[in-house]
């Protein structure tokens, strides 16, 4: 697997590889959602955005991950990125998803993931995995609709930013898989509007 960062675009949604010039657009669209953040293992809304973006970016640097600011019609609404990249292994996940309220339950969702899960496979990925807090129920459910296939739960499995212990839900698509779940995403698209 040779996963790179490069620019992914469908209709009216692009991904494009973090850069300073994503800093504040992205620090916007967190604070757009403060509710939201005890749902993640960390918070990226203020006070907490500037201890995010440095390590996000040292992880960037790193190869860790590969964040992608995620926009509608040159608007950035969020982001998504590849973490626990093992070439190796051939696998990936896709994590570190958030995207403002008004970026939810239109395009944005089924247009990022047809896309990473594209770029992942053509890159020779036989694995993509998605983890999930299992109190999440809207991106559970989001995930099960991308067509994911839920293998578990891993009980106990991180402690969060605000301290409560997280169960995560592990969902993954395989390459065999890939094709059937490419067209439901492409199906899923030909039905939304941005």
């Amino acid at each position: 697997m040779d996963l790179r960062a490069e620019r992914l675009a469908w209709g009216p949604v692009a991904l494009e590889p973090i850069e300073e010039r994503h800093r504040e657009p992205l620090r916007a669209a967190a604070n757009a959602d403060p509710e939201i953040w005890p749902l993640y293992p960390y918070s990226m809304a203020d006070p907490h955005f500037d201890g995010f973006w440095a390590g996000l970016r040292a992880r960037q640097a790193s190869g860790i991950a590969l964040p992608f600011a995620v926009s509608l019609e040159g608007e950035c609404v969020g982001i998504s990125c590849y973490l626990n990249i093992d070439a190796a292994q051939d696998s990936c996940d896709i994590g570190g998803t958030y995207y403002r309220p008004d970026g939810r339950g239109g395009v944005v969702n089924p247009a990022a993931k047809l896309l990473l899960l594209g770029h992942a496979f053509d890159s020779g990925a036989r694995r993509v995995a998605f983890k999930v807090d299992a109190v999440n129920a809207r991106s559970r459910a989001a995930v099960m609709k991308l067509g994911a296939v839920q293998e578990g739960i891993l009980r106990q499995d991180r402690v969060v930013w605000t301290g409560r212990v997280r169960d995560t839900v592990v969902f993954s698509v395989l390459r065999d898989e890939w094709p059937a779940v490419q067209r439901g995403l492409e199906q899923r698209l030909a039905t939304v509007s941005p």
